[in-house]
């Protein structure tokens, strides 16, 4: 059964797939005797739906075992009301039916009726008013036994006849006519005798014109401002707090709290430059146990290569430079006690060797020295994961020479020799970026592909561990994917992927080039396969600069990239998504710079914590900083600084008001030269 409110009541409505688990031994009532009483009154509150003409549907019946018979019941017709027993007097016995006509209550109300059973006399009130009184040949038996009877609420023990309304009370009392006990009420129709505990807790307010009102109508003093004293004279008043957004009530010596909004991370502020060497393209943000808290970031050039930054006093500050080519990004992962620290190289060294390295972290040295150097090529991404507890290393190679469409490959360590070594490798094109999860015991690997060589309307690929190597589960449609990403909410399973545009060398090029629908998938387990949930309308740019590829998609992350640049950030929400169902986003952005030329600021996202369990939340934005001064439209910042006239770009960093979307709140302001990323705090705020 499940319950439904309406008209501000409550009621059950009873299931018709299968109405024996709607029945319970007559035993059960009758615990001291097992005949049913001579006299009674059945007390019944219902809403009743429209019913077909000749159509009956039974409130209620009790049925011997492996008998059709009805001993006692309750059914309804179109305006009519039938009370059913079964005399047992005679031989043989037979059904007796008593008829109320002109009983009308398919009126979309509630109703609540009084039978009042005794001999021959049957008497029914509807809503207290004037009783119909019937008498009958066949009186109700003085004796009728319920030894191996049951009561079926709905129901005659088969589908024909279901209640389809909703039930919410039905009382059997012994003895003289209740109507008295029950129409002293001001509203009959939902009067009250015994309702179950799940139906009464909604509150309501019956005025005289018998109206029910809802509970948003009722007469309640609500003080507000700041907070007042909660004594025996305020008990039962309620308490707004406006800057805290929380209901509150008083029980006589405290203020219970009965509606109040959680702390969110809603918006973010500016907390620290890192001026970088060159263009970060990623960041990867980790803690070494007893030695603390680490930035990575892969720069562009080299020299002097990438960085990697240590949390000191607050803030990160340089630690370790390391020479890299191009490098695209970093992947920080353990096996045992090792700590390991993998770079993925996307151009040759000055040899004209292409490599990616591993480094390891040296205890006695405190930074990180070459460990393994691995043979890429162009390569994007590192994902690093364990499977039966053997550790891998998967490499994405984006392409070699014009040719994107290689290998990939997956290494597994051997620990006899303590290196990675070749276990796998998978066909892929000008792939992004990798993938790896695990759903309950089965492990899974997908990958990004982004550019075949003339189009980048491909399929990425979802791959299953099975017998010892990763074999092909699910193909899916993308455009220039650039990255994937899983995550769960309850027991549900979504895959995300980042497209970043269509292109086709046979095509022209269209008008909407930068705006593409990214897309969530959700796992159907009876399919056993991925379908789609939500497409998300995201923004790109393509890389038309000298030295660029021919085709050269830069990674998306959640942005929008236009002439006016936001970062969005897409909130995600379940039964807490503010109930619904589907991606609620963008849920804040952030204006980073307009541009002049095709230069992309946003690479990425990260965030961390300072410490475990510490309130402070903050996210690293790292980024391409090869930018022109470009202007803000007044539709992005309210609050302009002056524009520079000479020297390096000047970016500031808005964030819009939580109290007044239209003002701008200028936060930046500081210079960048030739590279740099930027750390951001979130602000607890309430929404």
């Amino acid at each position: 059964m499940r319950v439904f409110q309406v008209q501000g009541v409550r009621g059950f409505q009873l299931a018709t797939s299968q109405p024996h688990a709607l029945g319970f031994p007559a035993s059960r009532f009758f615990i001291h005797c097992d005949r049913f009483p001579e006299e009674f009154s059945i007390i019944v509150t219902l809403k009743v739906l429209s019913v077909p003409a000749k159509r009956n549907e039974y409130v209620f019946t009790l049925m011997a075992e492996e008998s059709p018979s009805v001993l006692v019941g309750l059914r309804y017709a179109p305006d009519k009301l039938h009370f059913l027993f079964w005399s047992q007097e005679h031989a043989g016995g037979w059904q007796t039916c008593v008829t109320f006509p002109n009983v009308s209550l398919s009126d979309n109300q509630w109703h609540t009726l009084v039978l009042a059973v005794s001999g021959q006399s049957f008497s029914l009130t509807v809503d207290c008013s004037v009783p119909k009184d019937v008498v009958v040949e066949t009186p109700f038996p003085a004796s009728l036994s319920v030894k191996t009877a049951s009561f079926y609420l709905g129901n005659r023990r088969r589908r024909k006849g279901v209640f389809t309304g909703l039930l919410r009370q039905l009382v059997l009392l012994p003895g003289a006519d209740a109507t008295p006990q029950i129409c002293t009420a001001m509203n009959f129709k939902v009067a009250t005798l015994s309702v179950p505990t799940v139906l009464q807790d909604v509150p309501m307010k019956i005025s005289s014109n018998e109206v029910l009102k809802y509970p948003y109508e009722t007469d309640t003093k609500v003080t507000l401002g700041s907070r007042p004293p909660c004594t025996k004279q305020e008990k039962a008043q309620f308490w707004f707090n406006a800057s805290q957004r929380g209901l509150y009530l008083c029980n006589g010596s405290a203020w219970i709290s009965m509606l109040e909004v959680k702390q969110q991370l809603d918006y973010v502020e500016e907390y620290q430059n890192l001026v970088t060497n060159s263009e970060t393209m990623g960041v990867e943000v980790f803690t070494i146990p007893k030695v603390g808290l680490f930035a990575a970031t892969a720069n562009r050039y080299t020299p002097p290569g990438s960085a990697i930054y240590k949390w000191t006093d607050g803030k990160f500050v340089s630690y370790q430079n390391i020479p890299t080519y191009q490098a695209q990004s970093w992947k920080y992962f353990t096996i045992g006690k090792k700590i390991f620290l993998a770079v993925a190289n996307f151009e040759q060294n000055d040899r004209g060797q292409e490599f990616s390295v591993i480094y390891k972290w040296s205890r006695r040295k405190e930074k990180f020295v070459t460990y393994q150097r691995i043979t890429t090529h162009s390569a994007r991404d590192w994902e690093a994961f364990v499977i039966e507890g053997e550790a891998f290393l998967a490499v994405v190679n984006h392409r070699e020479g014009n040719n994107h469409n290689i290998d990939s490959v997956i290494y597994r360590w051997n620990p006899r020799t303590g290196l990675f070594e070749i276990n796998q490798t998978i066909p892929t094109s000008g792939a992004y970026d990798w993938e790896f999860f695990t759903i309950g015991p089965y492990s899974f690997l997908a990958v990004a592909n982004t550019f075949n060589g003339t189009s980048t309307k491909i399929y990425s690929h979802i791959y299953i561990w099975l017998s010892g190597s990763f074999q092909l589960f699910q193909s899916i449609l993308t455009f220039g994917a650039a990255d994937w990403e899983v995550f769960h909410i309850g027991d549900r399973v979504f895959l995300a992927v980042a497209n970043s545009h269509s292109y086709d060398s046979g095509m022209p090029v269209p008008s909407n080039f930068y705006a593409i629908n990214s897309s969530i998938y959700e796992l159907n387990i009876t399919a056993q396969m991925f379908v789609k949930f939500q497409d998300l309308l995201t923004y790109r740019y393509l890389c038309k600069e000298s030295g660029c590829s021919s085709v050269h998609v830069l990674p998306l992350s959640n942005l929008e990239v236009s002439w006016r640049v936001h970062a969005g950030l897409h909130a995600a929400r379940d039964r807490d998504w503010w109930g619904r169902q589907w991606m609620t986003g963008p849920w804040h952005q952030i204006p980073v710079g307009g541009r002049r030329w095709p230069w992309i600021w946003e690479q990425g996202w990260i965030s961390f914590q300072e410490q475990p369990g510490k309130s402070r939340v903050f996210c690293v934005s790292s980024g391409w900083q090869r930018l022109a001064w470009g202007g803000l439209s007044p539709t992005d910042m309210q609050l302009l600084p002056r524009k520079p006239t000479e020297g390096p770009p000047h970016l500031p960093l808005c964030l819009l008001h939580p109290q007044c979307p239209g003002l701008g709140v200028l936060l930046g302001g500081r210079r960048l030269f030739s590279g740099g990323s930027k750390l951001l705090r979130w602000l607890h705020l309430l929404r």
